[in-house]
């Protein structure tokens, strides 16, 4: 595949280190009711929206519950922890991204959703895992791989490169958002000028798992993404554009991406924010 890091694990490979403990496995959903209907033994849950964001601020945890929330868990700075869920990893991506921005470098995805473990027959359980009580302390906060609106505005018109991973209908401003997601919308539909339209499925084969490093570099040169530049990425609540950042930086090796994860829902509703529509 010839990726740039070595952020993949395969199903069969994951298979048979389900013992393993130098590993925690992590399941994040779109849907948290997933877990419960089974779930890759000894996986931990995590609810992507009660568990992982300050319920006051629409925010990360702070460095310091979370590294109380993995703790509590079972999980410690020494685990390699892999991740996985439903909607092609959409929340893994997102919880992955999380992880890196608080530093914690033994990561990986699993290569395929827990949709393709399911359809390959392996083996699920109900059983919620009990770990010992460990000692996670999160690092500072690594601003390299994040944006907020108003960096994202000042680079409008610069050489960064936006990108938009949603869908067609929402980039042009046909919709305001997908069916089903009207609760996280905007009051403007459209894209933030200069976006290209790149969207997150494109870099995903048929079951889920990534394209190969070939097809992806072909994917976004050709909508205008240099390797060698600033990239932004950006969807509709972050978790997308985080399936985006996770291939732009950990698979195609591109040094400056940064996830807008205030996105459309964000942008869309900012008094004095531009937009564009229209393809």
């Amino acid at each position: 595949m010839s990726y740039a890091k070595d952020v993949l694990v395969e199903t069969s490979w994951l298979a048979e280190h389900l013992d393993d403990d130098s590993i925690r496995i992590v399941e994040v959903d779109e849907d948290p009711a997933r877990y419960a209907e089974g779930h890759i033994p000894g996986a931990i849950g995590f609810d992507w929206k009660l568990d992982l964001q300050d319920q006051a601020r629409r925010d990360f945890l702070s460095a310091e519950a979370f590294g109380a929330l993995m703790g509590s868990r079972g999980i410690s700075n020494d685990h390699t922890i892999v991740l996985y869920g439903d909607r092609n990893n959409w929340f893994a991506a997102y919880a992955y991204w999380y992880f890196r921005y608080y530093g914690h470098g033994k990561l990986r995805l699993l290569n395929g959703p827990r949709e393709k473990w399911v359809a390959e027959g392996r083996e699920t359980s109900t059983d919620v895992p009990s770990y010992p009580a460990a000692s996670f302390a999160a690092g500072p906060s690594n601003e390299s791989i994040r944006v907020f609106r108003d960096e994202v505005y000042a680079a409008l018109g610069g050489a960064t490169r936006l990108v938009d991973v949603r869908s067609p209908q929402e980039y042009s401003g046909q919709v305001l958002s997908m069916a089903g997601y009207e609760h996280e919308g905007a009051q403007r539909a459209g894209h933030i000028p200069g976006a290209a339209s790149v969207p997150w499925g494109q870099a995903v084969n048929g079951d889920g798992t990534f394209k190969s490093a070939e097809e992806l570099r072909r994917l976004y040169s050709s909508k205008g993404v240099a390797e060698d530049e600033k990239v932004i990425t950006y969807c509709r609540i972050g978790e997308r554009s985080a399936h985006t950042w996770f291939v732009l930086h950990e698979l195609l090796g591109v040094g400056n991406v940064k996830n807008y994860d205030g996105s459309w829902s964000e942008w869309g509703n900012s008094i004095g924010m531009p937009i564009e529509k229209g393809e």
